[in-house]
């Protein structure tokens, strides 16, 4: 499967610039000290979201098989967060929930691209249905990033239940009740390199956007 290849790309120079950003991460977490905060966070997101973004495009393989593998990631996402949710007991919240949906739904527009086989006209139409969706979806991890970075107490106690304000609210009034955020959002719960999930839903949702976008010219 032949690599993605990007004129005017010296892997030296990406190599450089990995390292100083390497470096540059040491330097700042040093600074800052042992404290999580919003600058930490955003740091190591911004670091992971560009690695992660570079190794999809380097590695992305022709259309179709992409969109394919582009829909089993999607799926792979969901089976790791019902595993967390189901074997570890570590609960959803509200602000989750919503990304959960926007990640059901970038696989879902990947899988019927992969069904259609586009050309380059209805893959640009593809593109723009990932940036919308997956867009929504790097929204809401980011402010639940930012939520999650504020002092203990800033964020208001945890409230009703998704499902309780479903049933008893107007679908508007629980958007605004959620994009809100409250105590459970604000738990950070399960963490990887010193990043917790709406970190890593980011890098994933920029990186499937950016993925997305180069398929348009990968015939």
């Amino acid at each position: 499967m032949p690599l993605m290849q990007y004129r005017g790309v010296a892997w030296p120079w990406l190599g450089l610039v990995v390292a100083a950003a390497l470096v540059g991460q040491e330097t700042l977490l040093d600074w800052l000290g042992s404290y999580p905060s919003l600058q930490q966070t955003a740091y190591r997101t911004l670091v992971w979201t560009v690695g992660a973004t570079s190794l999809a495009l380097i590695l992305l393989p022709p259309r179709r098989p992409a969109y394919l593998l582009g829909f089993l990631v999607c799926a792979g996402l969901m089976g790791w967060a019902l595993w967390l949710q189901y074997g570890l007991d570590l609960e959803p919240c509200p602000l989750c929930v919503f990304q959960r949906i926007a990640v059901i739904a970038t696989g879902v527009v990947f899988l019927i691209a992969a069904i259609h086989n586009p050309g380059r006209v209805w893959a640009a139409f593809y593109a723009a249905l990932t940036v919308l969706v997956s867009g929504i979806g790097a929204a809401l991890a980011a402010w639940h990033v930012w939520i999650q970075a504020q002092p203990q107490g800033s964020v208001p106690a945890c409230g009703m239940g998704l499902n309780y304000m479903l049933e008893t609210m107007p679908l508007t009034e629980v958007i605004g009740k959620v994009l809100k955020g409250s105590g459970e959002c604000a738990e950070q719960g399960w963490l990887f390199m010193g990043l917790a999930i709406p970190s890593w839903t980011f890098v994933f949702f920029l990186a499937m956007i950016a993925s997305a976008i180069a398929l348009v010219r990968r015939d």
